[in-house]
């Protein structure tokens, strides 16, 4: 009886990453940045309804169970009580995050139009100088 020939994969593999290379006009050497750079003056996004209640039940649960240092446990918990919460008891909790949420999009959009307004000369609105104040210096500065 005759056995297979073992072969070997590795010989294959640079074959393979070369065409998965060509499919996605990549080089497979070069490794892709992951992710950019996030700006930190930028506003957080809010929580959601069910981040809102752990909030609170994460408060409940510690005195409740002051030994208990386990965070997986109070996530089961918080889990597990939420689903079984009806409608009505989640509406608090949902008004909050769509309060959050609607305090959010303010900060996002003022963020928004200060970013880009910085390079287009936009006067920033919490300023107390005037316009002409603020150049005053800069024009007689460079003049004999």
């Amino acid at each position: 009886m005759r056995r297979p020939a073992i072969t070997s994969i590795s010989h294959k593999k640079p074959e393979a990453q070369s065409r998965v290379a060509k499919k996605l006009n990549t080089d497979p050497n070069v490794k892709k940045d992951k992710s950019r750079k996030k700006d930190p003056d930028a506003p957080k996004r809010p929580a959601g309804a069910f981040f809102v209640f752990m909030e609170e039940f994460r408060k409940m649960y510690k005195e409740n169970f002051p030994d208990n240092k386990s965070v997986s446990a109070v996530g089961k918990a918080g889990g597990e009580k939420w689903k079984s919460m009806s409608d009505s008891e989640k509406a608090p909790y949902v008004a909050k995050a769509d309060k959050r949420k609607a305090d959010y999009e303010k900060a996002l959009k003022s963020y928004n139009q200060k970013a880009n307004g910085a390079g287009d000369g936009a006067k920033d609105d919490d300023s107390d100088r005037s316009t002409s104040e603020v150049h005053n210096g800069e024009i007689g500065e460079n003049e004999p």
